[in-house]
Parts: structure tokens; C-alpha cells; sequence
């Protein structure tokens, strides 16, 4: 019996399944998960056990910068200038431990995003937590390097506006797909320019946002204003309130936002707190009535095809969820993002 038993304990330094390569369970982690033609690939939990290794997105690689990649998660653990429940500064490692669970094919779609692009975790922004608009300065020059390699980055935190001012630099203003219960174009609040309700306006100010390729999606709240989306409207913004959504598939609205992007450059960010706070309640501004997950997929795998140049999933808070699900949740939609870049292949 102890001969079978040693027998079957037995697993070699390096094994291998469907073309991947890892070090086995008990020799470490691994550093580097290859398919055959050199991509990097989530390890697989029949090989690797979930809790094991450094905790990246997916179990990627880490590395410090974005060269030779043509994705890259990036973390921003910044809650500074939240206006009601702060916590998002831990949003980007709660995101990532759950981030486990996800594999290497969306089984749904056929996407095949690590059969496809070089992807990797580049790590988090080294963010100043007592002083914002350093915070801001520092976001801004890590993902200049990043966009200027010619990489995608996909953002776990922070907002649009920090995050798409690099890919604007680049492409020249963008079109958005805004998923959210806020429209976020608010102008102060105890005199300050910078906080999380003013991200929008303030890319419109600076010319960051093509206006007319602009579609805030999920909007819902009691508000200060009698109209809470007249600057949104004036803008040229496609406003898509959730009372519009409720009961209804999402496909029709994606038919028409992908006609409205065109083939020009579209950054998408989806703030957590567009969905339901039944899916997920770990969040700072949650507002009752949101859109499913279901509805959360419909919107990104409708983004399919758009000339995607960044993305970003923000504002989950895992403090106010103990069951850990606002932060799979988050994940699961990073990797629909994924999915949906330029390039990506099917099977």
C-alpha cells in the first residue's frame, strides 16, 4: 500500500497539459506558464493548486514593465477623493486572489485570448495616498510608458479619466463605453476639481473624449438636480438611464453603440457599481435598481470588434462584501474585456 501511495504522490518537476507548460504542485510556484507558441497562459488548477504562487491576475506572470506585451493588467489601489464608503484602494488585490478561478478559453464567446496576445500583470501603480494630485501625476506617467509600447492596458481600480489620458495622447480622443450608476461629470465639491464624481468632465475639458462617440450606460439615483444628465446631454452623450434597461436584453442598445463607435479608438470603463448591489454590494455609492451580470456581459461581449485601446473595471470595495463576489465579479469582467480586444481569436 505505502508503494502505491509513493506511486501515485509522484508528479514530475515539469508536466504538461493540452500544450502547457508549469512547474508541478510542491516544486513552487511557477514563474511562467508557456503554451507551445510562447504565449503566457493562466497554469492549470489540475496541475497548479489555486491558493499556490504569487497572487497575479489569472496567475500570470509578473513583470515590471509592458515591453513585448499586447496586454497588461494593471493595479491602482487608490480610493483618495471617494465621496461616501472608501476601500477600493483594496480592490485590486481582492480582485486578483479571486481572479483564480478564471481559465484559459471564455467558453461562452470561444474567445481565446492567451492563444492569441502576449499578456502578463505589470504590477501596481506606486500611488501616493496623502496627496491625490500626485496620485495623478504618477498614475499618468506609468501609463504613458505602458500605451507608448504599443500595449493594452486593462486597469483594476482608479477611473477613466486618469487611465484614458494616455491612450487620448496616443490616439487622439477616444470614444467611451461608460458603464455606471453616476455619470461622473460633476464639477466640485468642497471646492475640489479632482475626486471620483468629476472624472468625465474633466477628460472633456482637456479634450480627451471624441463627445459623440460617448455612451454612459446604467445610469440611475436620486440626484441634486432636476436633470442629473443635462451636462452629459449637452455634451452629445448617448444617455442610456437603467430604468431603460430593466428586463431587457442589452444586444439591440450594443448594435447601436457599435455603429455610434465606428472603427475609431473606444476605451471602456465600467465602474462596479453600474450593477445591482444584490450582485455586487462591495462598492462605495451603491445605488438600488442597477443592471445584472448578465446584462454586464451583454455590454462587453457587444463591444466586440470596437478598435479597443483600454479598459477599465473600478470601485470595487471588498470591505462591504465578506462573500468575496463583488471582487469575482470584477475579475470575471476583466476577462470579458480581454476577450473582446483587436486580435483576439476564436475557436
Amino acid at each position: 500500500m505505502k508503494r502505491l501511495l509513493r506511486a501515485a504522490c509522484r508528479v514530475p518537476q515539469e508536466v504538461r497539459l493540452g500544450g502547457v507548460r508549469s512547474q508541478a504542485p510542491g516544486h513552487g510556484a511557477p514563474r511562467r506558464c508557456l503554451s507551445g507558441s510562447g504565449f503566457n497562459v493562466p497554469p492549470s488548477a489540475q496541475f497548479v493548486a489555486r491558493p499556490v504562487g504569487i497572487c497575479s491576475m489569472m496567475k500570470l506572470p509578473v513583470q515590471a514593465s509592458a515591453e513585448g506585451l499586447d496586454a497588461a493588467f494593471v493595479g491602482v489601489p487608490l480610493d483618495t477623493g471617494t465621496s461616501n464608503r472608501p476601500g477600493a484602494r483594496f480592490g485590486p488585490r481582492h480582485i486578483r486572489a479571486e481572479s483564480v478561478m478564471l481559465r484559459r478559453y471564455n467558453s461562452s464567446t470561444g474567445a481565446a485570448p492567451f492563444d492569441s496576445l502576449r499578456v502578463a500583470d505589470v504590477g501596481d501603480v506606486n500611488v501616493n495616498l496623502y496627496n491625490l494630485p500626485d496620485s495623478c501625476r504618477r498614475i499618468r506617467e506609468r501609463y504613458g510608458e505602458i500605451v507608448a509600447s504599443g500595449c493594452v492596458p486593462l486597469t483594476l481600480g482608479a477611473g477613466a479619466a486618469l487611465t484614458s489620458c494616455p491612450a487620448s495622447a496616443r490616439h487622439g480622443p477616444v470614444g467611451l463605453v461608460h458603464v455606471d450608476a453616476h455619470t461622473d461629470t460633476g464639477d466640485t465639491a468642497l471646492g475640489e476639481r479632482i475626486y471620483h464624481g468629476t472624472p468625465f468632465r474633466r477628460c472633456v475639458e482637456e479634450g480627451l473624449l471624441d463627445r459623440r462617440r460617448v455612451a454612459q450606460i446604467g445610469l440611475r439615483g436620486s440626484s441634486y438636480a432636476p436633470d442629473p444628465y443635462e451636462y452629459s446631454r449637452e455634451q452629445g452623450f448617448r444617455v442610456v438611464p437603467a430604468a431603460d434597461c430593466w428586463l431587457k436584453s442589452l444586444v439591440p442598445l450594443m448594435e447601436e453603440v457599435r455603429k455610434q463607435m465606428g472603427d475609431k479608438p473606444v476605451y471602456i470603463s465600467f465602474d462596479i457599481d453600474g450593477l445591482d448591489p444584490a450582485y455586487a454590494p462591495g462598492t462605495g455609492t451603491p445605488e438600488i435598481a442597477g443592471l445584472t451580470p448578465t446584462q454586464a456581459l451583454e455590454i462587453i461581449q457587444g463591444c466586440r470588434g470596437l478598435n479597443i485601446v483600454g479598459c477599465d473595471l473600478v470601485e470595487v470595495a471588498p470591505i462591504y462584501d465578506a462573500s468575496g463576489n463583488t471582487a469575482l465579479l470584477g475579475a470575471n469582467l476583466l476577462f470579458e474585456m480581454l476577450c473582446v480586444l483587436p486580435k483576439v481569436k476564436t475557436v
